[in-house]
């Protein structure tokens, strides 16, 4: 769904067969995928009439409203969730917390994440608005809650928290919080992706929507389960000028560059990208606008040839930690059930000029990350846990440690996170120290979105 604002809404369920019935109502609000591509395609038509008339593109008056429930919400409602097959799922992610890395106390059964305490709580559900504008989605919202009567005796859910998200503004558009490029390589399936772009080899649907083919446990779904998708959403802030100060005081010193394109190359290093979504694979040294503009090379290049080699991008850089392509491909290992699909919104002020002074956050700002997958624990946990957290991956072939995600690998918590390799493009060996966090989880669930025909047929009473 095309989207300027989004908003997650989440909420726990009072009394189930109420809900079911009031349910029924709202059914018909949910955007079909057939509504969302013509959204898509209406808003292209819109942009290609104003530019050809020589005015900027107005924005088109526009929502679309999502539902998806967690395990214990499918409890509430005695629905049978047990073939959803997904051990994360059906955990809960603050079960999971801790082995995700996140911070907190406790221990094992005793853990208790440091999130915001709305997400301390069983959330049974989201409800997830988006829209072209904070009128259009809050006037959704409220058409929502008269459905469910909230603010009578008849209502038969509460709302926990609700978190807004807005794209950014201007050139920043599509760029998340630390300035980077986001969602570029999101893959594109066989069967929805017509003629899609040069990068890595498409994935069968199954990857994503359980019931079709390439969903590993299609054959024990219920059939009310074909053609959902599990959900995986964090909310995550992001501290932006601790982040900037410590790419400015790592900057790298090489021959013929300056202070600032020494702290551009650094920071590019770090994530995989440069902040035009150039990927630093393609040019290593310099950021490339041109490049980050074309669909057709943006996205491919495989790390071919670079699995003992961290000249062009490092081992621990984010886009090679979440996405290894020829890292493991090479080796005959396929990553198709390990892809995601990436649908967040960046939420909070821009950095303000007292934080960029202060050097220190002082407004909450981050990503609402959201992604789907056909199972969350070969999905995003996987991820997470096996990829951005491991210190010692990619495999044993790299000659050097590559250390962590320094943008979302997690050390038990830790804001020392040891060291990383690959930062400097002339010495690889070379180690920089992660001191701090910049990317801190502050809660998330995990959820399932089921298709139109199963909200009609099963959630509904």
């Amino acid at each position: 769904m095309p989207k300027k604002t989004e908003t997650f809404y989440f909420f726990q369920i009072t009394d189930g067969p109420t809900f079911r019935q009031h349910f029924s109502t709202f059914v018909p609000l949910v955007k079909t995928v057939a509504q969302a591509l013509n959204d898509r395609d209406e808003i292209d038509r819109h942009k290609k009439k104003d530019e050809g008339h020589g005015h900027k593109p107005h924005v088109i008056p526009m929502v679309g409203v999502n539902v998806s429930f967690s395990h214990f919400g499918f409890q509430k409602l005695g629905i049978d969730d047990s073939k959803l097959i997904d051990p994360a799922f059906l955990g809960g992610q603050r079960k999971d917390a801790q082995s995700l890395g996140d911070k907190g106390t406790g221990d094992g059964e005793t853990f208790v994440p440091d999130w915001d305490e709305g997400f301390k709580q069983d959330i049974h559900g989201v409800f997830i608005v988006s829209g072209d504008s904070h009128p259009t989605v809050d006037k959704k919202i409220q058409d929502i809650e008269k459905l469910f009567k909230i603010g009578t005796n008849a209502a038969s859910y509460k709302k926990i928290v609700s978190i807004q998200g807005d794209v950014r503004p201007g050139d920043q558009s599509a760029h998340e919080h630390f300035g980077y490029l986001d969602g570029v390589s999101n893959p594109a399936i066989i069967g929805f992706d017509k003629n899609p772009p040069p990068g890595p080899a498409p994935v069968r649907s199954g990857a994503i929507l359980l019931g079709q083919d390439g969903d590993e446990n299609k054959d024990g779904r219920d059939p009310w389960m074909t053609d959902g998708s599990f959900l995986a959403f964090r909310h995550l802030l992001q501290n932006v000028p601790e982040f900037d100060e410590f790419v400015n005081k790592n900057r790298l010193q090489l021959p013929g560059m300056t202070e600032k394109e020494g702290a551009d190359l650094f920071g590019a290093r770090l994530v995989g990208r440069w902040k035009s979504g150039a990927p630093v694979d393609l040019s290593p040294f310099f950021d490339d606008p041109d490049l980050a503009r074309d669909p057709l090379r943006n996205n491919n290049f495989h790390f071919s040839a670079e699995r003992n080699f961290q000249k062009l991008c490092p081992f621990a850089a984010h886009v090679r930690k979440t996405n290894p392509r020829a890292d493991l491909e090479e080796l005959g290992i396929s990553i198709e059930r390990n892809r995601i699909i990436r649908r967040g919104i960046q939420f909070g002020p821009e950095v303000t000029r007292t934080e960029r002074q202060q050097k220190k956050t002082l407004h909450r700002r981050g990503l609402l990350f959201a992604c789907y997958q056909s199972s969350i624990t070969n999905g995003f946990q996987f991820i997470q846990k096996s990829w951005a957290n491991n210190s010692n991956f990619p495999l044993e072939q790299t000659p050097e440690t590559p250390g962590v995600d320094p943008i979302i690998g997690q050390v038990n918590g830790l804001a020392d996170r040891g060291q990383i390799s690959g930062t400097n493009p002339n010495s690889p060996a070379t180690t920089t120290s992660l001191t701090d966090v910049w990317v801190i989880p502050r809660g998330g669930e995990y959820f399932f979105s089921p298709s139109i025909k199963a909200l009609r047929e099963t959630i509904s009473a």
